[in-house]
This record gives C-alpha cells, sequence and structure tokens, in this order.
C-alpha cells in the first residue's frame, strides 16, 4: 500500500518530467526536419549561383536534405532517452544485415553517384533508358524522373538507368532525320531529286553545313525509294521532320510525280466455261 500511494506521489513529477522530454523530442523533430528543407534550398542555390550543371545540383540537394534529417532523428531519439551511442554501435554491427536487405536501394544510390560523376545524362536531356523515354526532370538520391512527351511522369530506379543502354537525343548539338521517299516507276529520277532539293534548300532550319542527301536507295515492289537525309539542330528535330514531309508531298504533287501506294495485280486463269 505504501508503495503504491509513493508511486501514485511520483505520477505528477514523471509526467512533467517525460511530458517535457517528448514535447521537447517532438519539436527537436520538427525543427530538425524543417533546416532539412533550408539546406536543401540554400545548396540549390548556392550550387545554382555559381552555375554548376543541374544534375550535380538536384543530387547534392537531396543528399543535403538526407543527412541533415536523419541528424534531426537521432536528436529526437536522444532527447526521448535512446542512447544514441549504442544505437549507432547497434546500427554499425547491423550494417551488414542491413546492406544485404537493401542492396537494391544501395545499388541505386551508387548508381546515382556514377550517374553524376559521369553524366551520361543531365536534367532537360531526351532520353531513351530503361525502356522508357523523356525528358529528364530530376536526378535523386535513388531514382531519375522523367516527364514523358504527352506530359507523364515516370520514376525510374537508378540502377535500371545505369545498368542498360542510355540514348541521349540531346547530347548532341545536331542530329539527321531520316526520309524514304518513294515514288512511281514512272518518275522521272533526276527531276523527282530536284524537287526534293529545292525544298530542302527552302527550308530555313536546314543546315547548309554538313549538308544533306538525296540519293536512290531501293528499287521496291511498288515504288522507287529516296533516302533523304538533312541535318538539323537538336531542338528542331521533330517541327522540320512534320514540315519536310509535308512540304515535299506537296511539291512532288504540284510536279505530278505520283507517290504510289501498295497494290497488287490478281491475274485468274482457268474459270469454267458456263454452257
Amino acid at each position: 500500500m505504501d508503495n503504491l500511494e509513493g508511486l501514485i506521489e511520483q505520477v505528477p513529477e514523471l509526467v512533467v518530467t517525460y511530458g517535457l522530454k517528448t514535447v521537447l523530442a517532438i519539436v527537436i523533430f520538427f525543427i530538425g526536419k524543417y533546416f532539412a528543407g533550408v539546406a536543401k534550398n540554400v545548396t540549390t542555390k548556392v550550387l545554382t549561383k555559381r552555375k554548376v550543371d543541374q544534375t550535380v545540383v538536384s543530387f547534392v540537394a537531396n543528399l543535403a536534405w538526407a543527412l541533415v534529417f536523419v541528424f534531426a532523428v537521432i536528436a529526437t531519439l536522444g532527447q526521448i532517452g535512446v542512447q544514441t551511442a549504442s544505437l549507432v554501435a547497434v546500427i554499425g554491427a547491423a550494417g551488414l544485415a542491413i546492406g544485404l536487405a537493401l542492396q537494391g536501394s544501395l545499388s541505386n544510390f551508387a548508381s546515382g553517384v556514377l550517374m553524376v560523376i559521369f553524366r551520361p545524362c543531365r536534367v532537360g536531356d531526351y532520353v531513351e533508358a530503361a525502356g522508357i523515354a523523356g525528358v529528364v526532370d530530376e536526378i535523386t538520391i535513388f531514382s531519375t524522373k522523367l516527364k514523358t512527351g504527352d506530359n507523364k511522369l515516370i520514376i525510374a530506379p537508378n540502377s535500371s538507368m545505369m545498368n542498360g543502354t542510355i540514348v541521349n537525343y540531346s547530347a548532341m548539338d545536331k542530329r539527321r532525320i531520316d526520309l524514304v521517299i518513294g515514288v512511281s516507276y514512272s518518275a522521272d529520277i533526276k527531276l523527282t531529286k530536284q524537287v526534293i532539293e529545292k525544298v530542302l534548300t527552302a527550308h530555313s532550319k536546314v543546315l547548309a553545313e554538313p549538308g544533306f542527301t538525296i540519293a536512290l536507295s531501293e528499287l521496291a515492289n511498288c515504288s522507287i525509294n529516296f533516302v533523304v537525309r538533312p541535318w538539323v539542330n537538336t531542338a528542331d528535330y521533330w517541327p522540320v521532320r512534320f514540315e519536310l514531309l509535308e512540304q515535299i508531298k506537296l511539291a512532288l504533287d504540284d510536279a505530278k510525280i505520283e507517290i504510289p501506294f501498295p497494290q497488287m495485280d490478281v491475274h485468274v486463269k482457268g474459270l469454267p466455261v458456263q454452257s
């Protein structure tokens, strides 16, 4: 009975002591979370001001946020009463097991570091990798965010990006457009080439250097095919491609040069004679 009374007498003291610790722990956690965001924003501004590549800026800013947030969590646990020194020792002892369990995440982190160092792609590049294609929006610690042409967001693990082939369509400042134009066998070959050449020469975004190619490439079943290969600035690739297809078709129509469609002649023999 005396023990119970003594315990009841200690309740207010325990509530004040541990309640205050809990409140302080919560405050420390949210302050730490706030400063993690501040660290990310400050890192982004400083690196951007120094004109560091946006890919590096994104990665380092996310890393700064993670480090400050982890420190805030450890400080919160310490305020509650958890022995952080023992906690660190336990984490160190369990490092191997954690590493095995999180080998996928560690692989993504390592791949993210490699992407920042070797830069196979940067923020703003249009790439094809891991079976997807889009504009690189952000490279984080564990994943790469891509935006597709129809404005969908794709989040791909960094390891998938680095372990496969990356086709970077924005890496070079110039790209070649490859078109195949088929015309009828009755068409004048020299006239056809002149018409196509006139269209390419007149287009303001077709580059004079390194020049373009117009050549007869195939005698197909229903047409003779020309390869048309002009060079353009990378940013102009798709608009110029669409415009050239339309303009070449209109120019061939004006010159009365037929673009044939697939067709098949069927000859029937041995029909029964009706009596």
